[in-house]
Order: structure tokens, then sequence, then C-alpha cells
């Protein structure tokens, strides 16, 4: 199976990016599907369509003469009304695969997240067949969770895919997680135990593993369906990665503790006032947030290792050297 036209919804963005250049590495025609335009990918010869994933006849007109989709972008956050998110990651993504199959599109690669199978509690060391839980308690995570599910049964339907769960990308250029972190540094505090672990992934590993998972199907469509965690497969504490990722930018690191339990009871506290004086900005802390920071989050990448061949290139301290010197780029 020959595949020439490759495109990105989110080619912009922070991973998406990284996968448009990989792809273009490979002399693949490249298009991103966005909401904006980009100078970065003009200069790398992308075919940039702005658009609006909700609008279902955008993004099939988009995806004529596209031979593979990468799957990228989402709304992401801890905060806001579960309408935007459910818009963006949930009709979005149904008007992506309806996209494909109506263009008899061979594959698609979709961006999940761990955080569809978060249930409270640690998650140490768990493969991917843990189930969804009951409930969440943010818009993002259970949004993504139906997206999921449209995708797997997609795999059902004539279209190729693979389902990536990377967790907390991180490196040169972020624009969410490593900027929230040092936005917030005075005011940040360690949550719940200090020996927790979690996964992380530098944004080229991730890229990496995207184009991995693109080369396989086409190699084994048995592997349609499939869901995979990919990670640095090196769990770190959370704290020691965030004060890292201070150091990166010359800041200090956290200062200060609070128990878990206060953390939770602070979110609850925040959450219902912003929701009862209708306060559109995120709030300093919630409880899916307070549950997140209290507990570990780490996973076995075994299944992404046997069938995709996955390892991450970067390790994390190179990675750090490499934020560093970014960063040092911005002063």
């Amino acid at each position: 199976m020959e595949i020439k036209n490759v495109l990105v919804t989110g080619g912009g963005g922070f991973l998406g990016k990284a996968i448009v250049k990989k792809l273009v590495k490979r002399n693949l025609s490249v298009t991103s599907f966005s909401r904006n335009f980009y100078p970065d990918l003009e200069n790398l010869g992308v075919i940039q369509i702005q658009g609006d994933l909700a609008d279902k006849n955008a993004v099939v007109k988009a995806f004529k003469s596209i031979d593979a989709v990468f799957h990228v972008a989402a709304k992401p956050g801890i905060w806001g009304p579960f309408e935007e998110f459910f818009k963006v990651n949930v009709t979005g993504t149904k008007n992506v695969i309806f996209a494909c199959l109506k263009n008899n599109i061979k594959q698609m690669i979709y961006t999940s997240s761990p955080s569809v199978i978060f249930d409270e509690n640690d998650m140490e060391n768990v493969d991917e067949s843990v189930p969804y839980p009951e409930k969440y308690l943010a818009p993002y995570p259970e949004t993504k969770a139906m997206a999921e599910k449209l995708v797997r049964n997609a795999a059902n339907k004539g279209l190729k895919t693979i389902i990536l769960r990377p967790h907390l990308i991180w490196g040169p250029e972020d624009n969410h997680m490593v900027p929230g972190i040092i936005k917030r540094a005075n005011k940040l505090k360690r949550v719940g135990r200090k020996d927790d672990l979690v996964d992380t992934i530098y944004v080229d590993n991730a890229a990496d593993v995207h184009i991995l998972a693109f080369q396989k199907l086409i190699e084994n469509p048995l592997l349609s369906g499939n869901i995979y965690f990919v990670s640095q497969d090196d769990p770190v504490s959370k704290w020691e990665m965030a004060d890292a990722f201070l150091g990166a930018a010359g800041l200090p690191p956290i200062k200060g503790h609070v128990s878990a339990k206060t953390a939770y009871i602070a979110g609850s506290i925040f959450e219902f006032a912003y929701k009862l004086f209708s306060v559109k900005k995120e709030p300093p802390i919630t409880r899916f947030a307070a549950k997140e920071a209290a507990t570990s989050h780490w996973f076995n990448i075994s299944k992404a290792k046997k069938d995709l061949g996955y390892s991450p290139k970067v390790s994390t301290k190179e990675g750090l050297k490499r934020l560093k010197q970014w960063f040092s780029t911005l002063e």
C-alpha cells in the first residue's frame, strides 16, 4: 500500500508540528488542517487548510485526495464548559472518521491520552487492559474517552486505526504543560506524597512513535484497533520533574506542601464558586488536578515495544538539556 499524501489535524500545534516535520523528512506531501495559519509550516512546504473540526463539510473537503490521517488536534485543559470539549474532541473526531470513510482514506493514527482511564487512584505499571472508569472529574478525559471509543468502533467499519496514549508531552516549543508550570511558579505547592511517580514523554519521542504506528499499520493491518501507552519508559517523581522544568527556565524549585485531602477540598470549593459566579478563567486548582497531583500514573509500554518497535531515542536527561537550551534562546 503506497501512501503519498498525509494530513495532520492540528499540524501547527506542539505535537502536530513535530509529527509534520518527521513526515516532511520522509518526502511525503503533508497537509495541515488547523484553525490558524502557521508560518513555520509554510516554511516546511506544508499545505495549510484553515477550518473547524466541528464543520463536517469542511473536514470532508479538506480530506480529499488524502491517503492517511494523523488526528492530533484536540481541546486540552482541566476547566471549561463540557460543550466546548465535546465539540472539538467528540464531534470533531466523529467528523474526521466520517471524512476518512467518505474519501476512502486508508488509515488513521489517533492521539488519545492516558487520562481516559484515570479512576482517581494510583495507576502503577498498568497496561491497556485497564477499563474506562464509570465517572470523570473533568470534561477533557471524558470527551477524549468518548472519542477513543469512536475510533475503536471505526476500526470495525473498514478504517485502519491505531490509538496512541502519550502521557505528559514536553520539550522545546511546549505551549501547554511547561508554560503552565512556569506561569504558576510562585504559587505552586507539592500535593500529597513525595514519592509518587509519573510517566512523561519528550515531544520528539512522541512524534517518533506516531510515525512508527503509521509504518507498522501499513505493514500489518491486523494491528488496527489497537491502543498503546507510550512514554519515556522512565517513571519519575512528578515534583522532581516539575523542579527540573523550572530549573531549565532558570527558576527556583517548588516550595510548600499541601495534603491530598486539602487540595481536593480546595478544588471542590473553587469549582463550586467559579460555576456559581460564571467565572470563565481556570481555577487555581480543581478536583481533577488535585487527584492527578496526588497519585502515581505510569504505564507498561511493553505492547508498544513489541508491536511498534518503540523505544525512546531521546532520554529525559537529554530532553531537559534541550529544553534549557531552548529557554536560553528566548531571553
